[in-house]
């Protein structure tokens, strides 16, 4: 056997050693930070701290799930994790609680600069008190502070709005596909994966931003991708976005329920070849326009009487579930809106036991919940419940009734309540209810009821492959899908639909400067 010396094998060894440490790769260095809320300006409600699920540093790191240990993303990157807050949609967002949130994203990110990128976590459709365009309000003071060399991504809702000034302040932007949102975490990732992979690569910032407004103004119920036209509408962004020298092509659907400038359809793309740029930002909004006649709601929709009526049907298949979509909490409604459960203990079918099952999700009220583990599962409960935030429709609804089960939670307990043959949910704070653990938590079966109601516009996942049948109840609240007859005042004018008869607009690309 040949003999290897210590000089031929080991001083080599080290050499490599050595070098490889002085040449690592310098990590590129990125903030992530947002607030993400949809907000009603329709409803009375406000949105304040409590409202909000807030992390702050390292907390984020659990909160998103791409940046958790062991993730590729989160060893690619030498993460700044400043602010981010979420909260289920509501009214509009307070403006001191805005301010604390914004001033707290600043600090954090004065602490630590420089940076070379910026995650921007945001949804999209927030309105603030006395605030027009709170997120580009936002990304202006960022840049204030973080300067306009730094990268910033943009991941949203596409249910979020994207004004003339998020679009100029954002260097790359998109949202997501599928609504309902199955895609949203995929999204969210494939935005950072994208931003480091520019860093890293040392393309930095795309070279144009192609954004073309189109006046189209529709609700999410009106928009599924589950269904034509928004199908292969959505479709078109896939070929789009895979093209060489387009980052992404992306569909804002925009948010109905606010009355502000910034609400409208719009469509962008970015990258670094102009002429695909324009072409894929400018095709897609053209077919947008062209379909826009074809877009209906994602279920068969009537009055609550008329869904009632099928629903009790003999034949009708079971569960039937019925979308009470006025006063949806999970777009932006009050959630204690009481008319619709007020119309269903009025009926007689439901007044005995032995009437339909119906299972009613749900009704916030935090007295009536403390009332109810008072008396405890078993115990007769009597006592008004609902319309403290939004009674423009009905007072407080009494339900007498028996209490069939409490769980309890430290944030926000819920019970059951059984009043004739309907077993209402009362919750300590407003919810929407997507999964079956939700009911069968508190004893109540989704699958076997011959009626669920949910205060929900499309169902969700869960919900949907749970239903043998389905219609949604145009119903009153701070969401009302009747957007022609909801008080406007300040979106642009002429809107499609409200419009319906409005001439063809310039569907030409305007292109973005960046920020300098």
């Amino acid at each position: 056997m040949r003999n290897i010396s210590f000089k031929s094998f080991l001083l080599p060894l080290i050499a490599a050693i050595l070098f490889s440490c002085t040449h690592e790769k310098k990590l590129p260095k990125i903030a992530i930070a947002g607030i993400k809320i949809e907000s009603s300006t329709f409803s009375p409600a406000r949105s304040t701290e409590e409202a909000f699920n807030v992390a702050v540093g390292d907390e984020i790191y659990d909160m998103i799930p791409y940046l958790r240990e062991g993730q590729p993303l989160r060893e690619r990157a030498h993460w700044v994790p400043a602010l981010v807050a979420r909260a289920t949609p509501g009214g509009a967002v307070t403006r001191e609680t805005y301010e604390k949130f914004v001033e707290i994203i600043l600090d954090s990110l004065r602490a630590n600069m420089p940076l070379d990128g910026l995650v921007y976590d945001i949804h999209g459709a927030m309105s603030v008190v006395g605030l027009d365009d709170p997120e580009g309000d936002m990304i202006k003071r960022i840049r204030q502070v973080i300067g306009n060399d730094v990268v910033v991504t943009t991941p949203m809702d596409l249910h979020g709005n994207v004004s003339w000034t998020l679009a100029e302040n954002s260097d790359m932007i998109c949202c997501y596909r599928m609504a309902p949102h199955e895609d949203a975490w995929e999204t969210r990732e494939r935005a950072a994966r994208i931003l480091i992979e520019r860093l890293e690569s040392g393309k930095g910032k795309p070279k144009y931003k192609a954004w073309v407004p189109v006046p189209i103004l529709l609700p999410g119920e009106q928009t599924s991708t589950r269904v034509e036209p928004a199908k292969s509408l959505y479709a078109m962004t896939y070929p789009a976005s895979e093209q060489e020298g387009v980052i992404d092509a992306s569909i804002w659907i925009g948010y109905a329920w606010a009355d502000e400038p910034r609400n409208h359809a719009v469509v962008m793309a970015t990258g670094d070849d102009r002429e695909k740029v324009i072409k894929a930002a400018e095709e897609i909004a053209r077919h947008f326009w062209d379909v826009r006649h074809q877009f209906d709601f994602v279920a068969p929709t009537t009055t609550l009487e008329e869904c009632l009526a099928n629903a009790l049907k003999k034949d009708a298949k079971r569960p039937y579930y019925i979308s009470d979509t006025g006063d949806n909490p999970t777009a932006g409604g009050a959630g204690d809106v009481t008319w619709t459960l007020t119309q269903l203990l009025g009926r007689k079918e439901f007044r005995s036991a032995n009437g339909p099952k119906l299972i009613y999700a749900s009704l916030p009220d935090k007295d009536f919940v403390a009332k109810a583990k008072e008396v405890g599962v078993g115990g007769r409960i009597d006592m008004v419940a609902g319309a403290e935030v939004d009674d423009r429709y009905a007072p407080p609804v009494r339900l007498k009734g028996t209490v069939t089960a409490i769980y309890d939670h430290p944030v926000n307990s819920e019970v059951a309540v059984k009043v004739g043959s309907i077993d209402v949910i009362v919750t300590e704070i407003r919810k929407g209810f997507h999964k079956e653990h939700e009911f069968t938590k508190l004893g109540l079966n989704p699958r076997t009821a011959d009626i669920v109601m949910v205060k929900i516009g499309y169902l969700e996942p869960e919900l949907y492959n749970m239903q043998a049948d389905w219609m949604m109840a145009l119903t009153l609240g701070g969401v009302n899908q009747d957007l022609a007859g909801l008080p406007y005042q300040r979106i642009n004018r002429p809107m499609y639909p409200i419009d319906k008869d409005m001439p063809d607009p310039d569907l030409s690309a305007r292109m973005v400067p960046f920020v300098e």
